[in-house]
């Protein structure tokens, strides 16, 4: 894991951890943003020997347990909620140092690009494969309307040539130049005989 650490900003610490691992073994990378002040200079000065580095280690070290045993979902969707635990666990951990946190802000969640597009690949599978199921579900409704249709139909002989004459007027109205009006051979063998 590499660490990158930030200059101190005028009460505030910039944390950037590259490369974390949450709960669900994902590896991302969060920037965030701590702001504090001292409330006891004497007390900051003689409990510890940097308390701004102090700081700045101890909430890169809050940042990576928290995200540790969160999964990404969880990351994503509880930003607040995270920022808000963090600011308590780091202010009860420095205000023996004579510091307040006052506010912790995990400001952006960056994926590696290779996750990227491996999660956009599994969420266009997932849009394919749920494409695939209703498209099943409608060829299935269609055939089970087409056995009703053929059952209504073999009911009527008359049905059946009345549906076949209406296919042939839709042919007709494509503007097709050929039609083949196909006969039953019963007729044309009548015709023959004579």
């Amino acid at each position: 894991m590499r660490e990158q650490l930030f200059s101190v900003w005028g009460g505030s610490l910039a944390v950037r951890k590259d490369l974390v691992l949450t709960k669900d073994s994902v590896t991302i990378m969060v920037d965030a943003v701590i702001y504090y002040r001292v409330f006891n200079p004497t007390v900051s000065i003689t409990k510890v020997e940097n308390a701004t580095h102090a700081t700045q280690m101890l909430a890169q070290t809050t940042l990576r347990n928290m995200l540790g045993t969160k999964s990404l979902a969880d990351i994503l969707k509880d930003r607040e909620e995270m920022s808000d635990q963090m600011e308590a666990v780091l202010y009860a951990a420095s205000k023996n140092w004579g510091i307040k946190v006052e506010r912790v802000e995990l400001k952006d969640v960056k994926l590696p690009t290779t996750l990227q597009r491996a999660m956009a690949a599994e969420a266009e599978a997932t849009r394919d494969a749920r494409a695939k199921v209703i498209a099943a579900e409608g060829e299935m409704r269609a055939s089970h309307a087409l056995k009703e249709a053929a059952n209504v139909m073999s009911e009527s002989p008359s049905a059946l040539q009345l549906r076949y004459m209406q296919t042939l007027t839709e042919i007709a109205s494509e503007k097709n130049s050929t039609v083949i009006f196909p006969l039953p051979m019963d007729i044309i063998s009548h015709f023959m005989k004579r």
